[in-house]
């Protein structure tokens, strides 16, 4: 996961939040987060990136709409992330993180 980058690692932690993780709702949630619109053109090459590499199973819905399924390498992947993060932000005060 630490060759990832941010955007790749934020598809991650929204793919796995969605109930049907589809293109246009990853999309749409990750504008959300991100606070700006997201170009398709970088939206869907990372996800088939992200696919090819194993970290999302890339299954066709429809003939219009493909599903991002995370795998078991992503959620544990984002597991280990998220202790991670959280052993960094245990060792810091409220206020140092603030700033």
């Amino acid at each position: 996961m630490n060759d990832l980058s941010a955007f790749q690692r934020d598809l991650l932690f929204v793919v796995v939040s969605l109930d049907d993780p589809y293109g246009l709702g990853i999309k749409s949630e990750l504008e959300a987060y991100q606070d700006r619109e997201i170009n398709p053109g970088q939206l869907y090459p990372n996800l088939n990136e992200l696919a090819e590499r194993g970290y999302l199973d890339k299954q066709q819905q429809d003939k219009r709409t493909n599903r991002y399924v995370p795998t078991e390498k992503t959620r544990r992947e984002l597991a280990t992330r998220r202790q991670w993060e959280a052993e960094r932000l245990d060792e810091q005060t409220p206020e140092a993180i603030a700033q």
